[in-house]
Formats: structure tokens, C-alpha cells, sequence
């Protein structure tokens, strides 16, 4: 079941899925707002006091697999819900009501065990999930090759108040927490050193 949903632990308590998206297109020019990967990842987390999840999609094939494998990891605790950029709101209405009535709010309820750092001008809010040592990330790092990350492209920030430089700006204090993992929603999830890639894309994306 869990090939069938590219399901795949990262830590203890800590899994990623990955599904298509359905408003991804061919052809997108590299940079530009429409270039990224077909796939993306979205977590789920054992939290002390809730099963949280972030950026949830369901894809259309495989969806009651996926929805089978949330309940058995669910079981009967309550869920929270969490949204790290507008535009990843995905399916979560949808699991909202499938665990309705299990927290008085479904989402945007942060459990203990998860710490929001916002980036205020940049439209994003990350998640510190220190059981696990891993960051969550929505749109403004991006997973590369060899465990790398990077800054988003420049194209992917117009509406908000940051340039690239600024949001690596406003990702450098997270250098101060001691992250082994990046799970990202674009690109691959960082397993090992997230502290040292991340400090690399905020040098990378500060260049002039």
C-alpha cells in the first residue's frame, strides 16, 4: 500500500507522501512561476498530543489507499492541520471533515511539538519539528540534487515584499536550530545536514 502511495518515513513519527499535482503543465520555461515538478510532498507527523499534517494533497489514483494508510497511522487521535503558504491548501478542507470533531479547530491549530517561524514578507510560514530534528518547508526552499536546497526562483515571489536575498534573509535564523532534515514540498526532502544545505542556498541566494 505504501508504494502505491509514495509514502516513505523519513524519521520516527515523521513521513512524507507524494502525489501529482493537478495543476502542473509541460513546458514551463526553468524560473519561471509554472516550473516545478509534477510530484509534491506533503507530511505527516506524530506530534506528543495530535497527528499533524502539512500541505496535505490526495492524489486521484490512489486516493483511498492514501486515505486508508492516513486513518491506520491516524487511529483514533485528534489532527491538526497546517498550511505553510496560501497556495497549499490543497485537500485540506477535505481531511478536515473526514477528522471532524476530533480538535476543536482542524487546522491551523498548532500542537506542541511544532514550532511556526513565520517569514513576514515573504508569504510563508515553516514548521520546526524538533522530536524529529526536520524543518518543513513549503515554497520559498526548494530540494535540488545530493541533498541540496535553494532559495525559490525570483518569479515565484512576485506579490510579496522579498526579493530572493531577502527571504534567505529571513531564513537565517533557523540556522540557529539544530536541523538534520528539510522536508520540502518541491524537489527532494534533505535526510542528513539540512543545517549545512540550508546555510549553503541562504550563501547561494545573497550572492550578487
Amino acid at each position: 500500500m505504501l508504494d502505491a502511495v509514495l509514502a516513505k518515513a523519513i524519521a520516527p513519527g515523521l513521513w512524507r507522501w507524494t502525489a501529482p499535482h493537478p495543476g502542473w503543465r509541460t513546458g514551463a520555461e526553468p524560473d519561471s512561476p509554472g516550473d516545478w515538478d509534477q510530484m509534491v510532498g506533503s507530511v505527516l507527523f506524530e506530534a506528543a498530543d495530535a497527528v499533524v499534517l502539512v500541505d496535505p494533497l490526495l492524489p486521484v489514483q490512489g486516493r483511498e489507499e492514501l486515505l486508508a494508510w492516513l486513518d491506520a497511522q491516524i487511529e483514533d487521535r485528534p489532527v491538526s492541520i497546517l498550511t505553510t503558504i496560501r497556495w497549499h491548501r490543497r485537500d485540506r478542507d477535505a481531511l478536515a471533515r473526514r477528522y471532524a470533531g476530533r480538535s476543536p479547530r482542524p487546522w491551523n491549530a498548532v500542537p506542541k511539538g511544532v514550532e511556526p517561524h513565520p517569514l513576514r514578507g515573504a508569504g510563508e510560514t515553516l514548521f520546526w519539528l524538533p522530536a524529529a530534528a526536520a524543518l518543513v518547508a513549503g515554497d520559498r526552499l526548494l530540494g535540488g540534487p545530493g541533498g541540496s536546497l535553494r532559495v525559490c526562483p525570483e518569479s515565484w515571489l512576485r506579490g510579496v515584499r522579498v526579493d530572493r536575498a531577502g527571504v534567505a534573509e529571513l531564513l537565517r535564523p533557523l540556522l540557529e536550530l539544530a536541523i538534520e532534515r528539510v522536508v520540502v514540498s518541491h524537489g527532494d526532502p534533505v535526510l542528513h545536514d539540512g543545517r549545512a544545505a540550508l546555510a549553503r542556498a541562504i550563501e547561494q541566494a545573497q550572492q550578487r
